[in-house]
């Protein structure tokens, strides 16, 4: 049986802009409210995220899609490190994380959604018209035999640090930049990344630690950049 939506008011009740600085505009509010929708539904015959109640739904996988490019959320002032974003990739996008909610939050990307698994790229390809997204773009393959290249990658839950800066880095641009999704990061993560960088012509550009709004929980996001 397929699961009824949930109530609009749901999603649009949590701390948007006390954690972020940044609030969904009505428009936004019920895209994310029809993504949420679209996953109970789909999720019924596809195993697209054990995560389905509607607070760790909002945290887990919208706030936290979103806070990776807390950077970039405002689309004010001077772009970060120089940083000029277009075209923008979801490497192993799954059931469109952190994908969807980055592209709901700046219609003005052009988003790839690329996933290996069909069922999952079947799903995806059904939410511009469920969700209401012209600027997202699923395709099915993977990210070691893809040749676009591209302003901004992003990467989460994918495997360690090697694996995805063998991903991710090899994807962009000139001046593009990575944005790895890790729970816990330590001193030896960051002597690994020290050697890796160097094959891929990239730096470090931030490692940002924080906590997430409701359960506390510890997160890192880590901000490369592909040199010239």
């Amino acid at each position: 049986m397929v699961m009824a939506s949930p109530s609009p008011l749901l999603l649009a009740q949590f701390p948007w802009q006390e954690t972020l600085q940044w609030h969904p505009t009505p428009q936004q509010q019920e895209q994310f409210q029809r993504f949420y929708g679209a996953i109970l539904a789909a999720n019924q015959g596809i195993n697209l995220t054990r995560i389905t109640a509607v607070t760790d739904f909002w945290e887990k996988h919208l706030w936290d899609s979103l806070r990776g490019i807390l950077p970039w959320l405002q689309p004010i002032g001077e772009a970060p490190w120089g940083s000029k974003i277009q075209e923008v990739i979801d490497i192993g996008s799954g059931g469109g994380f952190p994908g969807v909610p980055v592209a709901i939050a700046r219609p003005d990307w052009s988003v790839t959604l690329l996933e290996a698994t069909q069922k999952k790229v079947k799903f995806l390809h059904s939410l511009p018209a469920s969700v209401g997204l012209a600027n997202i773009h699923p395709q099915w393959g993977r990210a070691e035999a893809h040749e676009r290249r591209y302003d901004l990658a992003l990467i989460r839950a994918v495997g360690d640090v090697a694996r995805c800066c063998a991903y991710g880095l090899p994807l962009l641009r000139s001046g593009g930049i990575l944005v790895l999704y890790r729970g816990q990061w330590s001193d030896k993560d960051t002597q690994h990344l020290e050697t890796l960088l160097p094959r891929y012509r990239s730096q470090r550009l931030d490692l940002q630690a924080f906590t997430t709004p409701l359960s506390h929980a510890q997160r890192h996001c880590l901000y490369l950049q592909r040199q010239a």
